[in-house]
């Protein structure tokens, strides 16, 4: 679902008052293509400036479906072959009341953002969510942490199950607190796979460095997930052991917000810059800039929010012990029915 908005800045002149309209910008506030399910979050840049907005609705009444564009199914060429064969296509044009902000809205590009998104959803006749794109990979806002919809780290366990690898058979030898930076041939060794196709898809999932090479912590730690032997305690116990640092004074060690971004991007496929605000807000019950174990554990296992989503993500309540099936995203416990049981609907005006 592709929609637009039309906002016109106007310049006043020096009394204040409305003299003539400046410029006129046409915005795609969902900032992607979507499935027509559902209206995406809408991204705040076109609200920031705090003008009146016009929302524009692009519906397509066709018995046969040639425009979804998302992020899964048919790729660009293939609806473009798809809608060019078809004898016409029709693309009905809504445009809506001129949306004037409140002074509140004025204020707050997301609160503005999100009144708006539901005034189009409510036309449309479709849910307004809390799914967005960051770069190519959709995500959900559950409390104060952004995680993708479908994590990569689900994906990697496809392709090593194809490849007929079981991740619990791999010594990987990873040193705790220490990063060790492997080629692609090496990882293609440690973990016995031979097909390029494989190798390369795999190794895809972690991030390199300038010259390529991967931290080979990210593998221990994302082959462990995967096995499916571990307890949750025990494998956020290993991702502290992996990741954590030595203090300059004091015998503990402690998890700082980089690596906790990492664990957090390996394991809920949530983007570093979301993980490592919410890790200066946890830091901030205590005086040092690192979680200690017993904190990373409270935050990843006991919290009522957060613990659940660890346990969603790696431990699917319909998936036993050992088995490495992945949970349906849209099912209860699920990131999606997390976010909507804590997500926050957007103020109406005057509240």
């Amino acid at each position: 679902m592709t929609q637009l908005l039309v906002a016109e800045w106007w310049r006043r002149s020096e009394a204040g008052h409305l003299r003539r309209q400046v410029a006129t910008v046409l915005f795609f506030p969902e900032g992607t293509c979507s499935n027509k399910k559902a209206l995406l979050k809408f991204k705040p840049g076109a609200f920031i400036a705090g003008v009146p907005v016009q929302p524009v609705l692009i519906r397509y009444p066709n018995s046969l479906d040639t425009t979804s564009w998302a992020w899964r199914g048919p790729g660009v060429l293939k609806v473009l072959w798809l809608t060019a064969s078809q004898p016409c296509s029709i693309v009905d044009v809504e445009f809506l009341p001129v949306y004037h902000p409140s002074p509140e809205e004025s204020k707050d590009p997301t609160l503005y953002a999100n009144n708006v998104q539901r005034v189009m959803a409510q036309a449309l006749g479709i849910p307004a969510t809390e799914c967005e794109f960051v770069g190519s990979l959709p995500v959900i806002v559950v409390g104060r942490l952004k995680v993708a919809l479908e994590p990569q780290l689900w994906e990697l366990g496809k392709v090593l199950r194809k490849a007929g690898l079981s991740p619990g058979y791999v010594d990987v030898g990873a040193e705790p607190g220490r990063s060790r930076m492997i080629s692609q041939e090496e990882f293609a060794r440690q973990l016995q796979l031979s097909d390029p196709q494989t190798v390369a898809g795999a190794f895809g999932y972690f991030q390199q460095d300038t010259q390529g090479l991967v931290d080979f912590r990210d593998v221990a730690l994302a082959l462990a997930a995967l096995d499916g032997s571990r307890s949750l305690e025990e494998l956020t116990h290993l991702a502290f052991e992996l990741f954590a640092e030595e203090q300059a004074e004091g015998p503990d060690r402690l998890l700082y917000k980089d690596s906790f971004s990492t664990i957090l991007h390996l394991l809920l496929g949530s983007p570093r810059p979301a993980a490592t605000a919410l890790h200066a807000e946890l830091c901030q019950a205590g005086s040092s800039q690192g979680l200690s174990l017993c904190q990373f554990q409270n935050f990843s296992l006991h919290d009522p929010l957060y613990g659940k989503l660890f346990s969603t993500y790696l431990r699917p309540p319909h998936t036993s012990r050992g088995t490495s099936q992945t949970p349906n995203a849209s099912s209860p416990g699920s990131p999606t029915a997390l976010a909507n049981g804590t997500v926050q609907a957007p103020k109406q005006k005057g509240d």
